[in-house]
Formats: C-alpha cells, structure tokens, sequence
C-alpha cells in the first residue's frame, strides 16, 4: 500500500474527503518527524513505538574494491509493534 492508497483507505473508512484524509494524514506524519527529531518517542496505544536509537560507529567493506571504509555514526529510527498489531498479524 503506498502513500495514495493509504489516504483512499483512510477517506473512506473515516467518511471524509480524500484532500481531509491526505491533511490528516502528512499532520501525523509531520507530529512523528518533529517528535523524533527531538528525541522525544511516539506511542500509538495498540498499533507501537517509534523512537530514535544511535547506531554506533563502525568499520565497513567497499563491495567493489574490498578496501575498509569508515562509517559514521547515525541515528536512526526504529519502530517497535505493539501486543495488537502483533496478534492481528
């Protein structure tokens, strides 16, 4: 399902129109952005977690020459099911 489909679905579970399900949903997208870029974490009871986790610093390979590369460290976001989403799957 990809971003249309999603504002569709949305449009038509919700009884709205596609341009309110298309608001709605760049809103909660845009709350999760700026709550990770704070470090903050965003909790959907019965759907899960999104946060920020650091990934470490680490040695790496080129594929094509097999020479060692540096990669920096990043941060990265994780996303963690909750029980529901778990047990509907």
């Amino acid at each position: 399902m990809n971003k249309s489909e999603l504002i569709e679905h949305i449009a038509t579970k919700a009884d709205i129109s596609k341009a309110a399900a298309g608001r709605a949903l760049d809103a909660i997208i845009g709350g999760v952005k700026t709550t990770l870029k704070k470090g903050g974490t965003v909790s959907i009871v019965g759907f899960g977690t999104f946060a920020v986790t650091k990934r470490a610093a680490r040695t790496g390979r080129n594929p094509r020459t097999g020479a060692a590369i540096k990669i920096k460290a990043a941060k990265v976001p994780k996303f963690r099911p909750g029980k529901a989403l778990k047990d509907a799957l």
